[in-house]
């Protein structure tokens, strides 16, 4: 496969911080939110000596939810929230002091979690008291549940052929579908198929650009109410995190849950997104020309489109230009439908106190590789281009810049194939991420079109975190 003949635009990512123009703050600042002690209290170190803070690592948590622990903020209502026209300063607190200390990422990334899901996509569960797992020939079943209430699912685990048999494998958990998988089973990973259709319904297309309407359908509607104000790719996260569950339960299926990988592309790539910055058990995230929801940037998307209709198209029926938070939320249930508020005028998505940039940051410290497909307007490559740029600050910030990467290239079809520089990065991560090679080199931040408007758009210094 050929690359189109553009010119490269790199980023090298451990030098990410000067090319963004930014400084390294010179002073400390106390935690965005204490974490929280067994007994409910905020725990407390005043006096003691500060322990030396550990090595920065890409491993993925035990726990589904570490932050959990962490005290929620007091989110206020949508009317109250004051406008931010840049990309919003991941590193300040819901208290106005920023983080520190890489020991305060934990519960920052917690405060960023309520806001995504107070205002964008609906609380996430957590997991229920009934989980079971039960392999079947090349299915993992599952029963998801409360005591009266359950759900029933299952899953296609596909083995590579090179994995000897009883051996624990990678896996890579594909959200729909995705051609991205002869690329990981080739490096001996599992390819899991989840139907995210099934537990949380998307519309079919009726007239023009008209969806039938599937909010509050599918199987966790079925578990929690078609009420349930959680958006349907939430929907997906939780029930991706019930195969995590599973697979846990049922060392017979043979996957190694420590190695865990998921993507998507197109939609499927937006839900893939959200499903990584949930679990803090899947050790790489792989969105695939995700673009609205996804990877791209509510601002900056919104910008791109104005600018567009006043240069390009006025016709606000006419021409492609790029999808903006008001169009996305009348296409699928992928959001809470409160998140349409912040679509009304073009102004009010400024409103928002998060943007995805913050969203890829909740994958943090663990690996993200974005692939992005420079032909696609629609997606907004160059809204995705900086976003990824300014997530990798936090990488940065956290000393484990190679765990993030972005990668956008031309000339290839939406979602079917990749260039071949292309799948050799992502087999970069996978090799590091998944099969523990660490001398590969996941360096790479470039878009062959796209160079990112740094001082319109990010307007904080990044944090030197100990």
């Amino acid at each position: 496969m050929k690359l189109s003949a553009r010119t490269s635009i790199a980023v090298p990512v451990t030098a990410l911080a000067s090319l963004l123009g930014v400084l390294a703050c010179s002073t400390s600042t106390p935690p965005t939110t204490a974490p929280v002690s067994s007994e409910g209290a905020p725990s407390s170190s005043e006096g003691q000596p500060s322990p030396a803070a550990p090595t920065p690592t890409a491993a993925p948590s035990t726990l589904e939810n570490a932050g959990a622990r962490c005290a929620p903020p007091a989110l206020p209502p949508i009317a109250q929230l004051q406008p931010i026209p840049t990309l919003p300063d991941p590193f300040l607190g819901d208290n106005g002091q920023r983080i520190g200390a890489r020991s305060q990422w934990e519960c920052r990334r917690a405060e960023i979690g309520a806001q995504v899901q107070e205002y964008e996509f609906g609380p996430k569960p957590p997991k229920p008291r009934i989980v079971t797992g039960a392999l079947d020939g090349n299915q993992l079943r599952i029963t998801a549940g409360e005591p009266g209430r359950t759900v029933n699912f299952a899953v296609d685990i596909a083995r590579p052929p090179s994995a000897p048999a009883g051996s624990n494998v990678p896996a890579l958990i594909v959200i729909g579908r995705s051609a991205l998988g002869p690329v990981f089973a080739d490096r001996g990973v599992a390819v899991i198929t989840f139907d995210n259709n099934a537990m949380g319904a998307q519309g079919n297309k009726r007239e023009g650009d008209t969806y039938t309407n599937t909010r509050g359908q599918g199987l966790f509607y079925d578990l929690y109410g078609k009420d349930h104000p959680a958006s349907s790719m939430m929907a997906w996260a939780w029930g991706v995190s019930r195969v995590i569950d599973a697979i846990g339960s049922t060392p017979e299926a043979g996957i190694d849950v420590a190695h865990i990988a998921v993507s998507g592309c197109s939609r499927n790539g937006k839900g893939a997104l959200v499903v990584g910055a949930f679990d803090e058990r899947i050790a790489l995230t792989v969105p695939q020309e995700s673009g609205a929801g996804g990877t791209a940037s509510w601002r900056i998307s919104q910008a791109q489109m104005d600018e567009y209709r006043a240069t390009v198209n006025p016709n606000p029926s006419g021409g492609q230009g790029v999808q903006t938070l008001a169009h996305a939320t009348g296409e699928q249930p992928w959001f809470r439908a409160s998140f349409a508020d912040f679509g009304k005028t073009s102004a009010d998505v400024n409103r928002l106190p998060f943007d995805h940039h913050m969203l890829l940051g909740m994958v943090a410290p663990r690996a993200l590789f974005v692939l992005d497909n420079t032909d696609m307007m629609w997606l907004g490559a160059d809204s995705s281009f900086t976003d990824a740029v300014a997530a990798a600050e936090i990488w940065t910030a956290l000393g484990v810049q190679g765990a993030m990467g972005a990668s956008q290239v031309g000339g290839h079809p939406h979602c079917t194939e990749l260039p071949q520089a292309q799948i050799e990065e992502l087999g970069a991560f996978i090799d590091k991420f998944l099969l523990e090679k660490k001398s590969a080199n996941t360096s790479v931040l470039r878009s062959d079109r796209t160079t990112p408007d740094r001082a319109k758009w990010i307007g904080w210094n990044t944090p030197v975190l100990q």
